[in-house]
């Protein structure tokens, strides 16, 4: 599928203004909101899905991309940004300052343009998949590719010891 029939709208347009609009769009009729649903869904490992995570530091909002099998270390991200405090945000806030809802957050095309780091274990593969929008849609790139357009900065977030 073309990122016009299957992604969110803003979203195919961000692919659109990146000049990724012939990026491959997959489509499943079952959710993809969680990165195991994905894996699954794309018969990979977990590792190889992106989360899209949006945190609050000191109030606020970035994203942090992470890899599916892993946890954002929200300590790694204090110390990597210089904030006093980090913490996750909640639904409402995700949807205000992405446009998406938690389970569909693309790792670009937001509605506010966020501050973003990339934990440094996506760059471990080939290609890395994400949601396109919506919790039914997902699309793959190279993993720096991806952080490339995401305007997201290199870091080492993952908790240890996993």
């Amino acid at each position: 599928m073309t990122a016009s029939t299957s992604a969110h709208p803003r979203f195919a347009a961000a692919l659109a203004e990146r000049g990724l609009d012939g990026v491959e769009i997959r489509a499943f009729s079952e959710a993809t909101r969680t990165a195991a649903q994905a894996a699954q869904a794309l018969g990979c490992k977990l590792n190889q899905i992106v989360k899209s995570l949006v945190f609050e530091a000191d109030k606020e909002p970035i994203l942090v991309l992470m890899n599916g099998a892993s946890r954002v270390d929200t300590e790694l991200v204090r110390g990597e940004l210089g904030a006093a405090r980090v913490r996750r945000a909640d639904a409402d806030t995700v949807r205000a300052v992405t446009g998406y809802a938690i389970g569909g957050v693309p790792p670009f095309g937001q509605v506010t343009a966020l501050r973003a780091l990339a934990d440094r274990g996506l760059l471990a593969h080939d290609t890395v998949w994400a949601a396109a929008g919506t919790a039914h849609t997902v699309f793959p790139l190279p993993p720096a590719t991806l952080i490339a357009h995401a305007g997201a900065v290199i870091a080492d977030v993952a908790e240890h010891g996993e």
